[in-house]
């Protein structure tokens, strides 16, 4: 198969200073209507078919984590805690004049989600939770650890049923100029750095004695077929959070918005029209 997929991407970027001005955090931004702000996961922000899609009907909102801008990668050694993470992206958006927004995140981006929704409860008007992370079960284990330490060729198998699909090759296909292959490889592992600093080797913060706080309508979707992060996490989920619907996506692993984006995104507007 080939990885000829369409990607509109981002209208433009916002640097807002943040975090007493000593971190310069990057904002993707793109459509027009209601806020939207995605969250994204451990890899990073890649903006594929889903966010264009959203930014069709909202004013889509993607931060970047500090130090997972490409150029800019120290911003992370400024940031000591996951708490100071979580604290950052509400000033961010508090920056921007982002209010009543819904909060998509996915697998990181999801447990940010989640703890943002925790902590500030009043912040979402909608929870979008895709395969979330934050949650340990020792009879299912979260499979971050072998994730990162994992050779290049093993990584996808960890992320998609079929690691073969268009959407799936266009993630991870290199830059058609060799020049820049050694930066793009290296700013990929960087990142991975970055977000390990929170997940590794567990990907745990105590979200669990949180989501009980969660009073926004929530929405789990899960890949049925997650190969990082099992789908009995979805039950977990939905049972922690009050009037939760979980979606068990059939024939899918860990980032369902691009395994079966028709069906995602079918279950994301469903619900947010409701």
């Amino acid at each position: 198969m080939t990885n000829q997929i369409s990607i509109k991407g981002p209208d433009r970027e916002e640097v807002v200073k943040v975090w007493d001005d000593q971190i310069d955090l990057s904002v993707k931004i793109a459509g027009s209507g209601p806020a939207l702000v995605y969250f994204h996961p451990a890899a990073g922000l890649y903006w594929d078919q889903f966010l264009d899609r959203l930014s069709e009907s909202y004013t889509v909102y993607a931060p970047e984590m500090p130090g997972t801008t490409f150029g800019n990668p120290y911003e992370i050694h400024k940031v000591d805690t996951y708490w100071d993470l979580l604290l950052i992206y509400q000033e961010v958006l508090s920056k921007l004049g982002v209010k009543d927004a819904v909060a998509v995140g996915q697998s990181m981006g999801g447990m940010v989600a989640c703890d943002m929704a925790a902590h500030y409860t009043d912040m979402f008007t909608n929870l979008i939770c895709l395969d979330p992370v934050g949650l340990w079960r020792d009879d299912a284990p979260i499979m971050t650890a072998d994730l990162y330490s994992a050779p290049p060729e093993k990584v996808p198998g960890f992320l998609f049923k079929d690691p073969s699909i268009p959407a799936a090759q266009a993630m991870f296909a290199l830059p058609t100029n060799p020049e820049n292959i050694p930066a793009h490889v290296g700013h990929a592992v960087w990142t991975l750095g970055c977000t390990g600093k929170f997940l590794w080797p567990f990907p745990d913060q105590g979200l669990g004695k949180r989501l009980h706080r969660i009073a926004t309508p929530t929405l789990v979707i899960w890949g049925k077929d997650d190969a990082l992060v099992p789908v009995v996490y979805a039950e977990e989920f939905g049972k922690r959070i009050k009037n939760a619907r979980v979606e068990i996506v059939d024939n899918c692993g860990h980032i369902p918005q691009m395994e079966q984006l028709e069906q995602t995104l079918g279950l994301v507007q469903g619900f947010l029209a409701a």
